[in-house]
């Protein structure tokens, strides 16, 4: 099945979780933000989010400096 992960087209297998996606592009969870259709993604709740075919992600990566 497809989702789109910031604008992209991915190909994720059945029973992929948000917490599955963000290992398979490499992104540490603590470190992101996730909206999951247009609707903020508790942290918490990565793991028991399973995607479904056309859901839309939004990923975004905290950057630390000062």
């Amino acid at each position: 099945m497809t989702v789109t992960a910031n604008g992209k087209t991915r190909a994720v297998g059945s029973g992929t979780s948000v917490s599955d996606l963000l290992v398979q592009l490499g992104l540490d969870a603590a470190r992101v933000v996730v909206e999951h259709n247009g609707e903020p993604l508790k942290r918490d709740r990565f793991s028991a989010t399973v995607l479904q075919a056309g859901d839309a992600l939004e990923i975004a990566q905290m950057v630390g400096g000062g």
